[in-house]
């Protein structure tokens, strides 16, 4: 249809209907997503899994995902993995998402951060993890990184900290074992 066909029909008939014409918002199917592989999170509770997949199958995604398109057609997800994958497990064929410009790694990163830290489903080491690469692959500071997730340089600088751990006790506070202040006053006895 042309343009001058188009005349009179309304805004539809002028814009295609595709997802980013949709305002940024689109149900996604869920086969058209890819992991983001800058996500700080790379634990995933399978039992957390399952509830939220049953909650998912009574009251639906209640909160959207934040992709990118990768390609036409496929998205990458930039925050909202566990919500991806639970309704996967629920067996829902699509998912609502609201869709973000193609980003660059370290902005995925830093949204994918910033959405764990908020809802504080990191464990310690994954957020020393994200912080130090965040430090290393963008060249930020403490501050830098802390005016970025809104949080304190003190924190950020502690929780780089426990990256001096030796291994054993990373282990042991990647489990719960071991508290992120333990694995740090252990470093002032080791030190």
């Amino acid at each position: 249809m042309s343009a001058k066909q188009a005349l009179g029909r309304g805004l539809k008939a002028l814009i295609p209907e595709t997802p980013r014409a949709r305002a940024g918002f689109a149900e996604i199917p869920v086969d058209r997503l890819q992991p983001n592989p800058q996500q700080p999170r790379h634990r995933f509770d399978d039992k957390a899994l399952a509830e939220l997949a049953e909650s998912i199958r009574k009251h639906g995604v209640l909160q959207p995902i934040l992709v990118s398109e990768d390609r036409p057609g496929h998205y990458l997800l930039i925050t909202g993995e566990r919500r991806w994958r639970a309704a996967r497990v629920a067996g829902l064929a699509t998912i609502p998402a609201v869709i973000r410009e193609q980003l660059e790694g370290s902005e995925q990163l830093e949204l994918a951060l910033v959405e764990n830290l908020q809802r504080r489903d990191l464990t310690p080491l994954e957020e020393a993890r994200a912080f130090e690469h965040l430090r290393t692959s963008l060249g930020l500071s403490q501050q830098e990184i802390a005016d970025r997730v809104g949080m304190d340089r003190s924190t950020v600088a502690n929780s780089l900290r426990l990256l001096k751990l030796p291994t054993e006790f990373q282990e042991l506070v990647e489990r719960g074992d071991l508290t992120a202040g333990q694995g740090r006053a252990f470093l002032a006895f080791a030190s």
